[in-house]
């Protein structure tokens, strides 16, 4: 961000306080990039009000269900000068839009078929549509692959 008033400059606790937002969480944010601060000579942070805006766009967006790494980017394209404006919104809401659209439409699908699994209760490592559609699993061999931590 631009240099910021120290008249106008907020407290990691008044941002938290007018945000709802925990210091911890600013702190976390912070650290991924999403928000800014630059220090006083007493090494406390200080954020423009500006902030705010930002830590409310983030919020929504993670009540969406957003990444915080698509929130991120999001946030990397618009000016660190400036509190993000409608039309800023605009275009990122159009965007997530599009996306939790195509998550609406993957969940109804799920939906769907696990419908179709009641009463069956067959789980079959082979053709259960649910657990191993089209019994995907089998391409990657043997071995437990839904285990998988790597």
């Amino acid at each position: 961000m631009t240099r910021i008033d120290i008249h106008k400059a907020l407290t990691v606790g008044q941002v938290a306080a007018r945000s709802g937002v925990a210091v911890t969480a600013l702190h976390f944010y912070e650290a991924k990039g999403l928000i800014k601060s630059t220090r006083n000579q007493g090494n406390q942070r200080r954020y423009p009000r500006e902030v705010l805006r930002r830590v409310a766009l983030i919020k929504v967006a993670q009540r969406l269900g957003i990444p915080l790494a698509e929130i991120g980017q999001a946030l990397g394209a618009l000016p660190d000068d400036r509190a993000p404006t409608a039309a800023d919104w605009k275009i990122l809401s159009e965007q997530w839009s599009r996306d939790l659209d195509e998550r609406i439409n993957q969940l109804m699908a799920l939906r769907d078929r696990l419908n179709g699994c009641i009463g069956c209760g067959c789980l079959s490592m082979e053709a259960c549509p649910l657990r191993n559609q089209g019994d995907a699993l089998s391409k990657r061999g043997p071995g437990a692959h839904l285990l998988d931590v790597t």
